[in-house]
């Protein structure tokens, strides 16, 4: 879905407007995407560029181009995870004319540095000449009407991670459908098992599933944006989980990867996460998991949505105040398709699925012994990144979106289904934009 940055400003969004929807001052008005070109480093020149992220040694990640770039090092500065306080020292750096060449930035949060001037449109600097290396899904996520604001980093397509032998109490395998998952759902109650939780407090996984069922909440037309939250699609997702949670066929008290799950999953009163790709990691934490976990294709919905969905997924943005954005696009770049790149941050950040086309890293190549000997990157999650919902897009107050549809969720145990708790974050989201001063209207029936 292509957006520009007309769109977002949209109803004389002005400066003041921007400071309000950034959380704090803004840079300026001026575009960078407005000024000349910046021109590459002269031949034999040494430059250095900082790469502001929360990925834990990232710096031996940079030690590798480093080592075969003496003229252009990368220094990686950790800063805390993007809304636990990352992102605010990037808007202050901003604001204060400073900041990192490239910082990590989630793709849900591109939209949101866009309105402040904050990112380089990387399109001047050839981007689109390596949009071939790059999963098409992921590339449409960074892409906004001719512009390209960040690099994929990673992503996470999910899958069914499951312990056979808890479903074996049941006679059961690995769901194909959602209604099959419910059904298997029910059956462990039997058991004294719970096939899934489902967090009331944090809307990215509804969202998630949502987006696989075919959603898309937000998109734009000339003039403003178009919201619809009470479509069909997401309507099937609350429905369905306003069913499992009064059926009490999903854990509510806790999520995924609590102390609490963790005991959960080593007893076998969890017997599944559909998750990320990056749950992998985090399941290996389960004791004494391994051999006892295999992985299987996401269930699908009925009649409608695709394969796969995506949970969570960051890039490598370059930011306005970058004096070398030709040179950090290269880095970037090189850091998330070359195998030497892919496999630094697998190795040492731990990073997500890679965005890479025919590209996932040497260490997840074949079969893993924690997951019964199954080579279920290559034979799950490749075919699972490449079926997700091509039309998804986000937009420019995701976060306060996701926050106000949890605090809807939450209210669940007082009655409120999520069916209407959704359409009353509707209709809350259209007030936060229009007193940021962005035109937006309700998608007729």
């Amino acid at each position: 879905m292509a957006f520009s940055r007309r769109h977002f400003l949209t109803a004389g969004l002005g400066t003041a407007a921007l400071g309000a929807l950034s959380g704090c001052a803004t840079p300026g008005t001026t575009s960078i995407n407005s000024a000349p070109v910046i021109e590459p480093v002269a031949a034999g020149e040494k430059i250095t560029l900082q790469y502001w992220a929360w990925l834990k040694d990232l710096q031996n990640v940079a030690d590798v181009w480093n080592r075969q770039n003496p003229n252009v090092q990368v220094e990686a500065v950790w800063i805390p995870g993007g809304n636990a306080g990352g992102y605010q020292k990037l808007y202050s750096a901003l604001a204060a004319g400073g900041g990192p060449d490239i910082g990590q930035v989630e793709m849900r949060s591109l939209p949101e540095f866009m309105l402040v001037n904050g990112l380089v449109d990387l399109s001047r600097y050839g981007a689109q000449d390596f949009a071939d290396r790059y999963d098409p899904t992921l590339w449409g996520q960074v892409s906004y009407t001719g512009g390209v604001y960040g690099i994929p980093q990673d992503s996470g397509p999910m899958a069914f991670f499951y312990q056979p032998e808890v479903l074996d109490q049941v006679g059961a395998t690995p769901p194909a459908s959602w209604d099959d998952w419910a059904a298997i759902a029910t059956e462990l109650r039997g058991v004294d098992s719970y096939i899934d939780c489902f967090p009331l407090a944090d809307a990215s996984v509804f969202c998630a599933f949502a987006t696989q069922a075919g959603a898309q909440w937000l998109r734009t037309e000339e003039g403003g944006w178009v919201i619809n939250m009470t479509d069909p699609a997401t309507l099937q997702v609350a429905e369905f989980f306003d069913r499992a949670i009064d059926q009490d066929l999903v854990q509510t008290g806790y999520g995924a990867y609590s102390p609490a799950w963790f005991a959960a999953a080593a007893s076998g009163g969890i017997a599944s996460c559909t998750t990320g790709s990056w749950g992998d990691a985090l399941i290996q934490g389960v004791n004494g998991g391994s051999g006892k976990w295999r992985v299987a294709p996401m269930q699908t919905w009925s009649g409608t949505g695709y394969g796969s969905s995506f949970l969570g997924g960051s890039t490598a943005a370059v930011f306005a105040n970058s004096k070398h954005p030709r040179e950090a696009l290269e880095f970037a770049v090189w850091m998330t398709t070359s195998q030497e790149g892919i496999d630094a941050m697998i190795a040492n950040s731990g990073i997500g699925w890679s965005p890479a086309v025919g590209e996932i890293g040497a260490s997840r190549r074949g079969p893993s012994e924690f997951f019964s000997g199954e080579n279920y990157n290559e034979e799950i999650l490749v075919p699972a990144a490449a079926d997700q919902n091509p039309d998804w897009s986000w937009w420019p107050v995701t976060q306060q979106s996701f926050n106000i549809l949890s605090d809807g969720f939450r209210q669940k145990a007082g009655g409120l289904a999520l069916v209407d708790a959704v359409a009353q974050a509707e209709q809350q989201i259209i007030t936060v934009f229009e007193n940021k001063g962005l035109s937006i209207r309700k998608e007729s029936a």
